[in-house]
């Protein structure tokens, strides 16, 4: 099953806050992504019935395995894109912009050439 960009921010801010705070709740979600809390209850509850989360109203959720896959998935696209914007010379602001929404886009092929350039650069940096 395709996993919409919307569904992959959801799991990607849920880990973040997991692995910050210890848990993530419908506010901290909502307040995250600018939008309201009936709506983050809303894609909980989807994501719930799709098998991505644990969800037990008023008691909270945790990401199930395929959950986490895909959040962990999406944090990496989204560290490799930084980094290569950052490398190249983009300000960190600009690059944070710019990755959101390029990171749901990139197929598994691009994605390994970018993080091969990204070692290269590395170890090779631009004068």
């Amino acid at each position: 099953m395709q996993v919409s960009p919307s569904k992959e921010d959801y799991l990607e801010r849920i880990q973040a806050l997991i692995e910050k705070k210890g848990f993530a709740r419908v506010s901290d979600i909502a307040c995250e992504l600018h939008i309201t809390r009936p709506s983050v209850t809303s894609m909980i509850q989807q994501l719930s019935r799709e098998g991505y989360l644990n969800y037990e109203k008023y008691r909270g959720f945790s990401l199930t395995a395929k959950g986490k896959h895909i959040a962990r998935s999406i944090r990496s696209r989204h560290t490799v894109l930084e980094e290569l914007f950052l490398l190249i010379g983009v300000d960190q602001k600009t690059a944070e912009k710019d990755v959101e929404g390029i990171e749901h886009h990139l197929s598994e092929t691009s994605l390994k050439k970018i993080r091969n350039l990204v070692t290269h650069l590395k170890n090779h940096p631009i004068p």
